[in-house]
């Protein structure tokens, strides 16, 4: 908020204080509010529209016809105030009627008026109501009246929430219907987890927004700030899970939110136009959410979270509500459910109690994600409305590998889950046990067995697995969970530290992919935003050609980490020979700038390709005399070969890596590379499942890079087969026209006792 918003919002609060001082009834109070608002902002209408029995209500206006006060009602969704109410967005248009979900309301006489601006009124994170301007001549409103009126709008969800005029259930209702429900959703941190529900604290109600002295309130943000901060460093210091991994990037990354000057000065601005400490934070923070709508950016918006748990953490703290359920202890085995979290909240709670996480929300490379991945905590994210289907202290079971969610289950389902449970532990020490055996099948045929990676934690799994390397380390997951571009020697640090960590096992380094659906924020692209299907867009290598300044700087970092050893890298998206030509080019003039700079280099560079584009199978004869290893990247490849979307339900039965097509497409590639004697191995979910990775190895690949997890049921498939004779099954299968190949690869492994559990 700029210094003339500040004075403006202060300016009309000043005369809202009186008016909400009054003895007056509401409907009296929010006539004079809408009066003083027009008069303010030089607007010949301003009204104010209440959510009353699911319809937003016509409460009070100033300029639109008083008849139509309490008669105009509105759905949620429906024109510019039910657009804005479901949305928890701002509008702010020259000529309402150009906007597409414009509707005339005939009785208020608003055709008259042609400019329109209105906000939201949020209790709760909820839209409860919209404070709307309008003006006879077209024109925008400056940032300043929208600044003004937000602020106005959450002085109106106090004063309308004490008097009882709107809908507002409690932050969580019971739930009545007790019967057993199970669920799925977004699989985050692997693993299976049995306990009682038990809610993350809710959100604190803000029940005083005017300020009654602006310098008392100022003093009370200072203390919060300074009081958060040491939480947070001694959180950070007080981490169960050791000193070097991700987690601590993502630690420092929420360390520079909280030391963000920025933020601090924004609700500083705040508290100047008349909010208390507690409005001002939390008026700073709605500014950002609906910021946030606005853009297209799941990344971005991942980093949000991180100001979203500060911005609730410092409310707690100026206002004194510390009591979490984490603060308050776990008393029994607990499945935490919340919106979303940031990584100090998680690392808030009792680990010998915390079992499971569940999100509302959540992504892959959230910070949250990471910390408990590091954690050993598995998390199910994306369920939608966890929180208002479960009670606290319903029993609940998590089974994410299977991506199940058992709430209330009936004592069958407890039992089967624990008999599971069990079954999965005996069988892990059973994978255990068999860490150091070579997966080699019975009849000697050897397969290198590699994990897939992209965080330095990840790691750890080759000791735990007994992996024979890393098959595919993915160098973006840095870039993904990092605020800033990370600079060549950070870059550098974590390459030497993960061949350190190796030791004689190879890691496979895929050079970044990112862009497209990978978008980070600080490298926007105007083009960006606007690509249809951003998986097939301008991303991984096709980016890293234009900006060859990052892929230089990646180049040195990787070949300076693998200085006096073998460095194995391979490029993604390769479309046509020339682009690995180039890749190639770009590492090799590297390699020659560090020479003559009297640097270490690696002893060998090995150079690979990652087969995802299907048009690259058609130029292997002229691609493959120039490589040293190639990759096929079965998660790309087989939705460009189908036109189908893997994370489209209805896409699903479609997406079938088993079907002719699939198979015999890598069997051509298979073949392509032994007569040019290039190994080539495969990396993506289908090598991690043990019947889809059998049929790779009777197609004759013999290296599979797969997560860690995975690592265990497939060498005990590999181990309990015999090779030939399914090559020659294979090859039978291949020609002979049949539609159910699944359903064939079954039968033939059940009749020889392969395991595939």
């Amino acid at each position: 908020m700029t210094t003339t918003a500040a004075a403006s919002a202060r300016e009309i609060l000043n005369r809202l204080h009186d008016v909400m001082a009054s003895r007056t009834n509401a409907q009296s109070k929010l006539n004079k509010v809408v009066a003083i608002i027009a008069e303010q902002l030089s607007s010949e209408v301003c009204s104010i529209y209440l959510l009353r029995d699911g319809l937003l209500e016509l409460y009070a206006t100033q300029g639109l016809k008083q008849d139509a006060v309490h008669v105009t009602k509105l759905a949620l969704g429906q024109g510019l105030v039910g657009t804005i109410a479901k949305n928890i967005e701002t509008l702010n248009l020259d000529e309402a009627t150009s906007h597409p979900d414009f509707v005339h309301n005939p009785e208020t006489g608003e055709e008259l008026f042609h400019s329109f601006a209105g906000v939201p009124i949020v209790r709760r994170e909820q839209s409860v109501g919209v404070l709307a301007v309008q003006h006879v001549e077209p024109r925008r409103y400056d940032e300043v009246e929208i600044e003004a009126l937000q602020t106005v709008a959450m002085v109106l969800a106090e004063l309308i929430s004490n008097a009882g005029l709107i809908d507002e259930g409690p932050a969580h209702t019971r739930v009545q219907d007790t019967s057993p429900t199970i669920l799925s959703g977004l699989q985050l941190v692997m693993g299976m987890a049995r306990g009682h529900a038990v809610f993350h604290q809710p959100r604190v109600t803000i029940e005083h927004t005017v300020a009654e002295d602006i310098e008392v309130e100022r003093q009370r943000v200072y203390s919060a700030f300074a009081k958060m901060r040491e939480q947070i460093e001694r959180m950070a210091g007080q981490s169960e899970f050791g000193v070097d991994g991700e987690h601590e990037e993502v630690l420092e990354t929420y360390k520079m939110f909280a030391y963000d000057e920025g933020w601090a000065r924004r609700i500083n601005e705040a508290i100047d136009s008349g909010l208390t400490a507690e409005a001002a934070i939390e008026r700073v923070q709605q500014r950002t959410r609906m910021r946030m709508r606005q853009i297209d950016d799941p990344l971005l918006a991942e980093r949000m979270h991180d100001l979203e748990d500060l911005a609730n953490r410092l409310i707690r703290t100026v206002s004194g509500q510390m009591g979490t359920a984490a603060q308050l202890g776990l008393r029994q085995d607990a499945i935490l459910i919340a919106r979303n979290l940031g990584p100090a909240e998680l690392l808030e709670y009792d680990r010998r109690r915390l079992k499971g996480v569940i999100l509302e929300e959540g992504s892959l490379t959230a910070h949250v994600t990471i910390v408990a991945r590091a954690m050993g905590v598995p998390v199910l994210g994306r369920v939608r409305d966890i929180r208002h289907l479960v009670n606290e202290g319903d029993l609940l079971l998590i089974d994410v590998n299977e991506n199940r969610l058992f709430i209330r289950p009936t004592p069958a389902m407890d039992e089967v889950f624990e008999t599971k449970l069990a079954f999965t532990q005996k069988r892990r020490a059973a994978f255990t046990a068999m860490r150091d055996l070579p997966s080699q099948t019975l009849d000697g045929e050897r397969i290198e067995l590699m994990v897939n990676a992209g965080l330095r934690d990840d790691v750890a799994a080759l000791d735990v697995t007994g992996a024979d390397g890393i098959g595919l380390f993915r160098t973006e997951f840095q870039f993904l969970v990092s605020a800033t571009l990370p600079q060549r020697e950070r870059q550098q640090r974590l390459y030497r530290d993960v061949l350190d960590a190796a030791g004689e096992r190879p890691v496979i380094f895929r050079t970044v992919d990112i862009g497209g659906d990978k978008a980070l924020p600080y490298m926007r692209q105007d083009h960006e935003s606007q690509e249809d299907n951003p998986a097939m867009g301008w991303r991984a290598l096709r980016l890293a050609l234009e900006r060859d300044g990052l892929m230089k700087a990646q180049a040195r970092a990787l070949l300076e980490a693998a200085a006096g050893r073998t460095l194995h890298v391979m490029f993604p998206l390769i479309s046509e020979p020339w682009e690995f030509d180039a890749a190639r080019t770009l590492f090799e003039a590297q390699r020659a700038w560090l020479m003559k700079q009297k640097k270490k280099i690696p002893t060998k560079i090995r150079y690979g390709a990652m087969l995802e584009v299907p048009a690259l199978a058609e130029v292997l004869d002229i691609l493959l005399p120039k490589l040293d290893f190639l990759s096929v990247g079965t998660n790309d490849l087989t939705q460009f070969l189908f036109a189908a979307d893997r994370a489209h339900p209805k896409l699903a039965e479609r997406y079938d890596w088993l079907s002719i097509a699939i198979l015999r497409f890598l069997n051509r590639v298979v073949i392509a590379c032994r007569e040019y004697d290039v190994p080539v191995g495969v990396c993506g979910e289908m090598g991690g499942r043990t019947l889809e990775a059998m049929a790779l190895l009777g197609l004759g690949i013999k290296r599979l890079s797969i997560t860690p997890a995975s690592v265990g049921p497939v060498k005990a498939m590999i181990r309990s087969l015999e090779v030939k004779p399914l090559q020659v099954e294979m090859a039978a299968l291949l020609t002979s026209g049949r539609s159910d190949i699944r359903d064939a690869l079954a039968r033939w492994a059940t009749d020889r006792k392969v395991e595939l559990n």
